[in-house]
């Protein structure tokens, strides 16, 4: 594989023709498939991509654009990066017993910049931390994003703060802050997804709208757990399940297959979306992505002790 192209951006690069157009690929000799499994709180990630291909030879400016991918795909690639690493993480450390809260101010407290509105963010946190210490609750943890917008026509800024906490006491939560303006805590609801929508709002590009300039940063405490991540060669990690280049294609024909394969041997879990399946016309093989749940029956529950993500 050419060193630009590690996992990094291997989806990107499996992403430009059908199956249609591709399925002799499927079938080339000596292809082989790499498994990572990344387990974030109730969710699982399934990765399946090749390893140790042919590559074809490129000459000239048809190589170099392969190789250096344009201004607006690296931009679109750090953005689809950030949004996978704040997802994981919010999945790896918070749940529906925790809170989402919106801070926003007055006029006589709006912060002249970003650094400004930080300081107010880090005195909050200080009078949270001061209540833990005193009831003896757990210690905190965070993740938030700061947004400040001015209108270029009124010059009117616009500042707020969104916080996802590990904190059960809305009310306190909102009385804690002193810069006047709204507050509003609220539980986090995981849906099918988990709180992927949340992540991507938290991860969304900073505002390009018509007569409006913004600026966007998101900090997280740095106590938050790390996402566990396993990974095989040609077989699900933690099991004994195979992966051939004959059972990838299968898949890759039969969507169908390859989710009672997933559901089947990593038990406990469940599908929450359309596979994502992807080509390149400079490789053999297929790029396939899943996204599975936990689920919380008690038969999901005491199947899912019996797996090892549990414990990973």
């Amino acid at each position: 594989m050419p060193r630009h192209y590690g996992n990094r951006y291997i989806e990107e690069l499996y992403d430009q023709i059908t199956i249609d157009d591709h399925l002799e690929a499927l079938r080339a000799k000596g292809l082989q498939y790499r498994v990572k499994i990344i387990k974030s709180g109730d969710i699982l990630e399934v990765e399946i991509y090749p390893i140790n291909l042919a590559w074809k030879e490129l000459a000239g400016k048809k190589r170099e654009k392969l190789l250096t991918p344009s201004r607006n795909a690296q931009r679109n690639l750090n953005d689809q990066n950030t949004r996978k690493y704040v997802s994981r993480l919010i999945h790896t450390n918070f749940s529906e017993k925790d809170i989402w809260l919106t801070l926003t101010y007055n006029n006589e407290n709006m912060p002249v910049d970003i650094p400004a509105a930080t300081k107010h963010l880090k005195n909050y946190f200080k009078r949270l931390r001061r209540y833990i210490k005193k009831h003896n609750l757990p210690e905190l943890k965070y993740i938030y994003v700061t947004e400040r917008t001015e209108s270029e026509t009124t010059g009117k800024i616009h500042t707020h703060h969104h916080i996802i906490l590990n904190f059960t006491d809305r009310d306190k939560a909102e009385e804690l802050w002193t810069m006047g303006g709204r507050t509003q805590a609220r539980k986090l609801q995981p849906d099918d997804s988990g709180l992927e929508g949340l992540a991507r709002y938290i991860a969304k590009p900073e505002t390009k709208e018509k007569n409006r300039k913004g600026v966007k940063t998101y900090a997280t405490s740095l106590n938050l757990k790390k996402p566990k991540i396993n990974t095989a060669d040609n077989r699900l990690p933690t099991t004994n399940y195979r992966l051939s280049k004959r059972r990838v294609a299968a898949f890759a024909k039969n969507e169908n297959l390859a989710i009672e394969m997933l559901e089947k041997n990593l038990e406990g879990y469940k599908n929450t979306q359309p596979i994502k399946k992807c080509y390149s016309e400079f490789s053999p093989g297929v790029y396939m992505y899943a996204r599975l749940k936990k689920t919380h029956d008690r038969k999901g529950e005491a199947k899912c002790k019996k797996t090892m993500y549990p414990r990973l």
